[in-house]
């Protein structure tokens, strides 16, 4: 196994690549204190204490307090960024709803011509991905601004995509949408990870991505 393989997968959309900075943010700040803290516990170890007078220090404990709150600070704030950037919808051109059964998923296509179909995960020669293979791909095209919407039929489902950083949970009885930008054009694909039943691992998702004129061939 490469060392490259222990990473985040290759980020193919904006939202993607700004979870992956912020995780390479946090852990700096993460090995840091580490460093600081085996610092700190091996130069306690060692250290003979043989000043008993000195009981308190007041600068020593307001900086201990301080300090953590700060670090707290500088995680927080690229947090929030992320987390309302993912939700905001920038003016999407394409609607694509996805809806989760037990256990597959259907698509529905319903901006200008209504296309319906069902995806199944499938396994017909050595060629295919082993459970990750369906017989349908959803088709979106790349460097389009695209409106995910999810629900399901039954039970808790959670449509997944790692690569291009779209996890949202879809809710018997509700709507839940979030926004979608492919940069690259390329296949896909990810797993149901929410768990569903029996056959909860056989349910995958494959996303091409394809150019916008010929996006509009397929739809039509």
């Amino acid at each position: 196994m490469k060392w490259t393989k222990c990473y985040l997968p290759d980020a193919y959309s904006p939202n993607m690549e700004q979870l992956v900075y912020f995780h390479d943010h946090a852990m700096a700040i993460i090995i840091s204190i580490t460093i600081l803290i085996s610092f700190m516990l091996n130069s306690l170890m060692k250290n003979k204490f043989i000043n008993l007078n000195m009981n308190e220090h007041q600068m020593v404990e307001t900086w201990w307090t301080i300090m953590p709150s700060i670090v707290l600070f500088f995680i927080a704030i690229p947090s929030l960024k992320i987390l309302y950037s993912m939700e905001e919808m920038i003016n999407p051109s394409i609607s694509i709803k996805s809806v989760g059964h037990q256990w597959y998923w259907s698509y529905e296509y319903s901006d200008k011509k209504f296309k319906e179909f069902e995806s199944y995960m499938k396994y017909t020669s050595k060629k295919d991905f082993r459970l990750l293979e369906v017989d349908n791909k959803v088709k979106a095209p790349f460097l389009t601004q695209i409106r995910m919407i999810f629900s399901s039929s039954d039970v808790l489902h959670s449509w997944t995509i790692p690569c291009l950083g779209i996890k949202m949970d879809a809710v018997p009885g509700r709507i839940n949408q979030s926004s979608l930008l492919i940069k690259k054009p390329g296949l896909f694909m990810g797993q149901c990870s929410e768990i569903c039943g029996t056959n909860h691992s056989f349910m995958p998702i494959m996303l091409e991505s394809i150019k916008l004129t010929k996006f509009i061939k397929w739809i039509n």
